[in-house]
């Protein structure tokens, strides 16, 4: 018997018992999978983040992806899988809860004001703009910036990276929310798009990206804050028509 009948086979019994045996022998076949998404997010996140904490909380993802999975939907197990173990991830490090609230409510002050400067400008704000908008020094400002990215402080990001991977994955299925977050991104300005491609698809930090457009990593943090948040917003907008 070859291997991929084993695992065949393995899976039919597991279907046709539920052995807890049988579940921790599909658990160290895909465990590979986990190591996978644990660490294309780990680039994301502090140093202080140990590896091995992500695949923990991975390998809780894909015992429920296990659990759950539906042959007849039509999909791969590894197409399946792989949001839930990154899903799973996300939680644990919210639940972690890196970075201060006082931090997080303060970006949140700052991407509001870029928008609404770049509403009234129509462009992107220079960052003596948008302080003079908040009301804090530029210095203060940057160093905003630098924990945002630094620390990977908007743990929201991670949801729509997670949908921007999947996307830009070919493996994984090619389907509607495929084609809308292709959409979306098509709609966005030119150095929204170069930034968003760079930073999800291609994997580079904010700082690399920084030097590859000649602007500095704040800017580069200002630029990809303002289109994601465009980018969700769009996301709705496709959703309810």
């Amino acid at each position: 018997m070859s291997p991929s009948e084993d695992l065949d086979q393995i899976w039919r019994d597991f279907r046709a018992t539920n052995d807890p045996g049988l579940r921790n022998r599909l658990v160290l076949q895909y465990s590979p999978l986990v190591k996978y998404v644990a660490g294309r997010l780990r680039t994301r996140m502090p140093e202080s983040v140990e590896q091995d904490d992500l695949v923990s909380d991975g390998v809780l993802g894909l015992m429920d992806a296990i659990e759950r999975f539906e042959p007849a939907r039509g999909l791969s197990f590894q197409t399946f899988a792989v949001p839930r173990i990154r899903g799973a991830i996300i939680d644990g490090m919210r639940a972690m809860d890196i970075v201060p609230r006082s931090v997080r409510d303060k970006l949140r002050v700052v991407t509001r004001a870029q928008a609404s400067l770049e509403e009234r400008l129509g462009r992107v704000p220079e960052d003596v703009e948008v302080a003079r908008e908040v009301g804090i020094p530029v210095q203060q400002l940057r160093d905003l910036s630098r924990k945002a990215s630094s620390s990977h402080a908007n743990l929201d990001d991670f949801d729509l990276a997670d949908e921007l991977s999947s996307a830009a994955d070919h493996s994984l299925e090619q389907g509607d929310v495929r084609a809308s977050l292709m959409q979306v991104v098509d709609q966005l300005g030119e150095r929204h798009r170069v930034v968003i491609a760079l930073y999800y698809f291609e994997g580079l930090t904010l700082a690399e990206i920084g030097q590859v457009l000649g602007v500095t990593e704040s800017r580069v943090s200002q630029v990809h804050r303002r289109a994601t948040t465009v980018m969700r917003q769009r996301l709705v907008e496709l959703e309810s028509v």
